[in-house]
This record gives structure tokens, C-alpha cells and sequence, in this order.
């Protein structure tokens, strides 16, 4: 049977696209990350929470109408059957099931499985055709345990406490994990926060996530900051606002910082692999695990992942769809609007 869905993730019978890259009639959204989530589309369903963030990010008009969808609950659109289920990315991050004639799809959008407090747990969905990400689709990407990599930064924030410690993570989503892995590592000091980040980590606890004493960084005095912990956009540790904290020691958490070339690159003494996305390891056991048939690979490191699918007996194929980067998605380039705030 032929899929009711195109390459450019297109659901046919209803005129509707998944994560288009320019506004569309009808979208439904994945999730909030500016790579998945644009401003102009006529119609938006997505989770209520992602329709909390795009609104938060770029204006209550930012879509001319839009449709909550919680999860598990069922749509029927003129005879596809849609449902969002959790993604595990970021806070209300969705994978879409689509069903349609017997068939099942399921567009995952960027996910993870590793357990988060600061996003719904990933669930896993069976179907026929599985679109899944690939944003670190190679065996070398092999993530530690995120609490680990949190032990060893609070170790070297005891170690040096006559300077700043200050965290390059994401606006959406990274920053949010981030400060709660310190929280749940028993850090319960304020956390200094640059200005990008706090309407999102404001929308976090009015969503009931926890994140303890944050504290803006803007007008504190620089002696002020030895010892404290600063969470900021990657741009700005590169940039004149990081010669207000004292001797910063400059991390990124990223799954990127594996790449240690990377890291060095980039001037980080303190790289801490933590990434909001599935690592090879995680995303082979998704793939069998959905007992999909066909997949196709996006958003990354296609090639790797459709020769093991293929060595697998699967139908797989890569999509080059120019929205899906390594852009923003918690673990590449930030979001340069977002990330602007001082």
C-alpha cells in the first residue's frame, strides 16, 4: 500500500503538513523549537502546551487559529485519524500517529527516551511507516547519563569557588533540563539566569515544572557572581556579556560536546554531553521497537541509519527535507531571535 504521506510530510487526504518550513493552510506542529515551529500558518494543531510556546515566542496571532490537541486523545479530519503522543524532547513535544485506511504513520519529530522531568516521557508508538529523526544517527554518539555529566560540573563549580560557572544551553527546553538536573543533583542555590531565558522558564513553572530560585543576571554586581551558577544562550558566553561574570569557567551542554574538536573549537572548558535528542543506541531500539516495516530518516545523520535499517531487512530512505537542520532542536545552532534578549 502506498503511503498517504509525501517526502515533504504532507498527509494527502487532508491538505495538512507536519512541521512545514514556510506557513501552510493547515500544520500540525511537533513541537516548539523554531526548526519545527513557524509563525504564519492558518491552522496550528499541536499539544496545548507547544501552542503555549509558540504563542510565548512569537505572538498570541502568530497562526490565524489553532487547535489543541492533549495527548492520546483522537482527531478525525476527514478520514485520517490523527494523535499526538509524548516525545520526550522538550515540554509538549509530540510525535504524530496518523491513521488512515488501515495504515499507520508515525512522524516523531526530535525525541528522546532517557527519562526528564521538564518534558512529558517519551512513549513509544507502533506503526507501518516510522519518519524518525537522525540528529545523532551515527555509532559514535553514545550519551552518558546526564546526572553524571551534572556531578562533574558541580564538582568543578566546589573546586572553584572565586568563579563564575556559566552554561551555554537553548532557551527552549535545554536550559529548563539543565537547571533541573543541577535541582535534582541538590543544588538549590539561586541560578542566574541571561535575559533569554526567563519568559520560557516563567512558561515551565506556570506548566507546573519546578525550577527553584531564579534570579535574573542583568544589574548584579560581578563580585556578586563568584561561585554562582549562570545559565546562558551559546552566543552570548562568546560575547562581550560574559566579561560581567568573574573568570567564567564556560560550559555548553550539548550532545555536540562528545566532539571534543568541537569543543575546543568553540573555547569550552567545560563540555557536558548532555543532549535532548536519541543517541544511535536509542535510536535503533526505537525503530524495532515500533515494528515498522518502512522508515524514513531526516533531521541529521540520514545515511548511517538507513544502512542499518536496510541490513535490518527494512525499507528505509533518507528525506532531505531544509527545515530540519542542526539547527535549534536543543542540541545545535540557537535560535539567533530568541537568544537576542540581553
Amino acid at each position: 500500500m502506498a503511503p498517504f504521506l509525501t517526502r515533504d510530510l504532507k498527509v494527502i487526504p487532508i491538505e495538512a503538513y507536519i512541521d512545514p518550513p514556510v506557513p501552510r493552510e493547515r500544520a500540525i506542529i511537533t513541537h516548539g523549537h523554531a526548526d519545527h515551529a513557524r509563525a504564519g500558518h492558518g491552522s496550528v494543531l499541536a499539544t496545548p502546551d507547544t501552542i503555549a510556546i509558540m504563542q510565548t515566542r512569537y505572538g498570541a496571532d502568530c497562526a490565524q487559529r489553532f487547535e489543541p490537541l492533549p495527548f492520546g486523545q483522537k482527531r478525525e479530519i476527514d478520514g485520517v485519524t490523527v494523535s499526538l503522543h509524548p516525545a520526550g524532547h522538550i515540554l509538549g513535544s509530540a510525535q504524530v500517529l496518523l491513521e488512515y485506511k488501515g495504515q499507520r504513520i508515525v512522524v516523531t519529530g526530535d525525541y528522546k527516551r532517557l527519562v526528564d522531568r521538564t518534558a512529558q516521557p517519551f512513549e513509544l508508538v507502533r506503526c507501518d511507516l516510522l519518519v524518525t529523526e537522525a540528529t545523532f544517527g551515527l555509532p559514535v554518539f553514545q550519551h552518558p547519563d546526564p546526572a553524571d555529566e551534572m556531578a562533574r560540573f558541580l564538582r568543578s563549580v566546589a573546586s572553584y569557588p572565586e568563579r563564575a560557572h556559566v552554561i551555554g544551553s537553548y532557551a527552549l527546553g535545554k536550559a529548563q533540563r539543565v537547571i533541573a538536573l543541577l535541582r535534582d543533583a541538590g543544588y538549590d542555590a539561586p541560578i542566574y539566569l541571561h535575559g533569554a531565558m526567563i519568559r520560557l522558564c516563567e512558561l515551565y513553572e506556570s506548566q507546573g515544572v519546578a525550577l527553584g530560585d531564579l534570579r535574573p543576571s542583568l544589574g548584579v554586581a560581578k563580585a556578586e557572581l563568584m561561585g554562582q551558577v549562570v545559565i546562558a544562550p551559546p552566543s552570548a558566553i562568546k560575547d562581550r556579556w560574559s566579561r560581567r561574570l568573574p573568570d567564567p569557567v564556560l560550559a555548553v551542554a550539548s550532545g555536540w560536546m562528545s566532539v571534543k574538536q568541537r569543543a575546543r573549537q568553540s573555547g569550552v572548558e567545560l563540555p557536558l554531553v548532555i543532549s535532548d535528542h536519541a543517541d544511535w543506541n536509542e535510536l535503533r531500539a526505537t525503530i524495532a521497537d515500533t515494528g515498522a516495516e518502512t522508515v524514513w530518516v531526516t533531521h541529521g545523520r540520514e545515511d548511517a541509519l538507513v544502512y542499518h535499517c536496510r541490513q535490518q531487512g527494512l525499507e528505509a530512505e533518507p528525506l532531505s527535507i531544509q527545515a530540519y537542520d542542526d539547527g535549534e532542536g536543543g542540541d545545535g545552532a540557537e535560535d539567533v531571535a530568541e537568544d537576542s534578549a540581553a
